[in-house]
């Protein structure tokens, strides 16, 4: 009776342990992928660090970045010295929101900050992206750069961030510099609701110029070469500035077209129209939001009738309602400097980077 205990008691344990092994390799099996998969988030945030503080490292020590730094340094002087020397007679006529008027008012001949910025914001993003891609093909570096146990997107996402943060870091110091210097001319301090008109001015600036960034690294990933994607870039920064509002013109003069004889609905959906046609240019986009931001003044950005100013309350609007008014602004810009670095991200993703 024992012996054939024993047997049977043998036999169930050899009959279970297969299963005891194969629930064992399962769970080393599993653990291992568990482990790979965190070796590999691992690896991703360490290689996109790494190649983040390159960029950050390339861009503070290139001269290139030094340059256009003083330039910035150099126009935001000029145009706070503009603003100061007229401060007197705008406070004279208007004695609220000051620190505001240290940003909008512009000298005799010098135009002022918001004007500067809207103007150079998009040499600052073309300056530091239009060679991120090109540079590194045409200098063999990229395939030494893939080679690396990094992921691909590491490299793209690295560059768009480092360039974002000195973007970032420049429009805060602007902004900083600008209202020290400004209380320190004028003594007197900004409210509460100035700091926070001039904090969401800055946010603007920093989305309005990252769109540039963006889309000078587009140009750069689809173009072999730095002064193509430079010029692309360039060309369409002055077709903005400059031309854009006479296109919308044209365009709506062609469709709405206005005569002596004219109805007020056809003057309404010709404006309307060149509107339309001007608010898909970034730079519109920024000055119009920009204006309604740091003018408390400013009701609404549409066209206002004379029926609708008769009994209308005069005042101020308060800063949340000012942002209610810009807010599509900002949602435009940043839905644009989304669609331009998803635009880079699949066509770096997608091309060939090995040397030929």
């Amino acid at each position: 009776m024992k012996a054939e205990t024993v047997r049977e008691q043998s036999v169930s344990e050899s009959s279970a342990r297969p299963e005891n092994d194969m629930g064992t390799r399962e769970r080393s099996r599993g653990k291992a992928a568990h482990n790979g998969r965190a070796a590999g988030r691992s690896r991703a945030r360490s290689g996109l660090y790494a190649l983040y503080r390159k960029e950050m490292a390339d861009h503070l020590h290139s001269g290139r970045f030094l340059i256009v730094l003083a330039l910035i340094l150099l126009t935001s002087y000029a145009s706070l010295y503009g603003a100061v020397s007229n401060l007197s007679d705008a406070v004279a006529s208007d004695s609220d929101y000051i620190f505001l008027k240290l940003f909008t008012l512009s000298g005799s001949t010098i135009p002022s900050f918001t004007t500067f910025i809207a103007l150079l914001g998009p040499f600052v993003g073309l300056t530091l992206g239009f060679d991120a891609i090109n540079s590194e093909r045409s200098e063999g570096t990229l395939n030494r750069l893939i080679s690396q146990p990094i992921y691909r997107d590491a490299v793209i996402n690295g560059k768009f961030l480092a360039g974002a943060t000195i973007i970032l870091v420049m429009v805060l110091s602007m902004g900083l510099f600008i209202g020290a210097v400004g209380i320190l001319k004028t003594g007197i301090p900004p409210t509460a609701e100035e700091v926070g008109r001039a904090a969401v001015f800055l946010l603007f600036t920093a989305v309005y110029i990252c769109f540039w960034l963006s889309l000078s690294i587009l140009f750069s990933v689809l173009c072999r070469h730095a002064a193509t994607s430079a010029m692309l870039g360039i060309g369409l920064w002055i077709f903005f500035a400059l031309f854009m509002s006479l296109v919308a013109s044209i365009a709506a003069g062609a469709l709405y077209p206005i005569n002596d004889t004219a109805t007020v609905g056809q003057v309404l959906d010709n404006y309307e129209c060149q509107t339309m046609i001007n608010r898909l240019s970034p730079y519109y986009l920024y000055s119009e939001a920009v204006s309604t931001i740091m003018d408390p003044t400013v009701r609404t950005t549409n066209l206002i009738l004379p029926q609708q100013l008769s009994g209308a309350i005069t005042g101020y609007l308060s800063l949340g309602q000012s942002v209610l008014l810009v807010w599509p602004h900002l949602t435009g810009l940043a839905a644009l400097t989304a669609v331009m670095f998803a635009g880079s991200y699949i066509g770096f993703m997608r091309r060939e980077v090995r040397s030929r």
